[in-house]
């Protein structure tokens, strides 16, 4: 009988805790996401999950040439690896500016953009990029929903969007949707909520177009809803957990059939009771941003968490009676996208063995640009 997919045959020789990403896996999400987005012209996967340069450049290898972002030292990244197209998915503000200016000129072969949904940021943004030799393309961000971002797309932001056409050294660049709230396990259902968060954008796009203003490039959508947004060829979508999934987007989304593909290595540091172990796998191993559980025990799954703090992770299993101190058990956090950021980098394995080590890269908030 063979071993399950995520054991590693030299498990004994890794320290833990430690986060392992199975490199086949991540291949495979990727080719079924070309898939589901209708080809990689659709595409404009988010950086944010694996913040690394050999993922980017294996997206790029596959013909992908726009990229999304949530941080500069993702943005720098992403175009060190030789981008031609790369949205800033968040709203630059106060010494961000000079930092999105500098990171223009360090690579004047990416074309950078950002989001905005304030007239102020518009207007700073249009001073600051009025003095360099490339305007700066700027998404106006829409809420539909989510009520984290952007405006709503009415009368208000008709008006907003002629202030960005307006706006010397900034280009409406088009717009931009998340509609990260819609989570509905059901997908006859998400579809719904999709198309009724949307209605209000179509509105705002046949305005657009009735009074002949550049409507730009439409970007929708994350991981939970691209595969919906793909179905309307206009849609660029930008999925970001799909490299790697995790343990909340495989039970809330069966019907995107992406493949866990990050794995933390963790081990037994304590017995407490028959029936308790307790792992090292505290709040700086697994994102812990979400309630309990914040991690899948795939080889206990009926293990129910009950303490987690700094260092530990303690958990009730009937099965723990097994296990003993210095176990290796295997887990899928809850959240990877966070818990990618809490490791310096990630172990990448082949057939069971680990054969390589890729730096996140783009771990800090901000880019080196001395």
């Amino acid at each position: 009988m063979s071993a399950p997919w995520y054991h590693l045959v030299d498990a004994a020789a890794i320290p833990s805790p430690a986060l392992v990403v199975h490199a086949d896996r991540v291949g495979e999400n990727l080719r079924r996401t070309i898939a589901l987005a209708g080809g990689v012209e659709r595409l404009r996967p988010h950086v944010k999950t694996h913040k690394t340069r050999e993922i980017v450049r294996q997206q790029l290898t596959a013909g992908i040439d726009k990229f999304k972002c949530a941080t500069l030292a993702e943005a720098a990244l992403t175009a060190e690896c030789g981008a031609r197209d790369v949205l800033l998915a968040y709203q630059t503000v106060g010494p961000s500016v000079e930092l999105l200016a500098r990171l223009a000129r360090r690579f004047p072969q990416t074309r950078f953009s950002v989001i905005a949904d304030d007239a102020g940021a518009i207007a700073a943004l249009g001073a600051r990029f009025a003095r360099e030799p490339q305007s700066l393309d700027v998404f106006l961000d829409l809420d539909v929903g989510m009520h984290r971002t952007g405006v709503a797309p009415g009368e208000g932001a008709l008006a907003m969007y002629n202030e960005l056409i307006r706006t010397p050294g900034l280009r409406a660049a088009g717009l931009h949707i998340y509609d990260g709230h819609l989570k509905q396990r059901d997908v006859a259902e998400r579809s719904l909520a999709v198309a009724a968060g949307f209605a209000p954008v179509e509105w705002l796009i046949d305005r657009l177009s009735a009074a002949k203003l550049p409507v730009g490039a439409i970007v929708a959508g994350g991981s939970n809803t691209f595969a919906i947004h793909a179905r309307d060829p206009r849609r660029q979508v930008s999925p970001g957990t799909f490299v790697f999934w995790d343990a909340s987007y495989l039970e809330k989304y069966p019907d995107l059939d992406m493949l866990p593909a990050a794995v933390l290595v963790t081990r037994v540091v304590s017995r407490p009771t028959p029936t308790r172990a307790c792992v090292d796998l505290g709040f700086k191993s697994v994102a812990s941003d979400n309630p309990n559980p914040r991690a899948l025990f795939l080889d206990l799954p009926d293990a129910k968490m009950v303490i987690h703090s700094e260092e530990h992770l303690v958990f009730e299993s009937p099965s723990a009676t097994r296990l003993a101190v210095g176990d290796v058990l295997y887990a899928l956090p809850y959240h990877v996208c966070p818990t990618v950021a809490l490791y310096p980098e990630l172990l990448v394995a082949r057939d069971g063995m680990i054969v390589d080590r890729w730096a996140v890269a783009a771990r800090d908030r901000f880019p080196r640009l001395d």
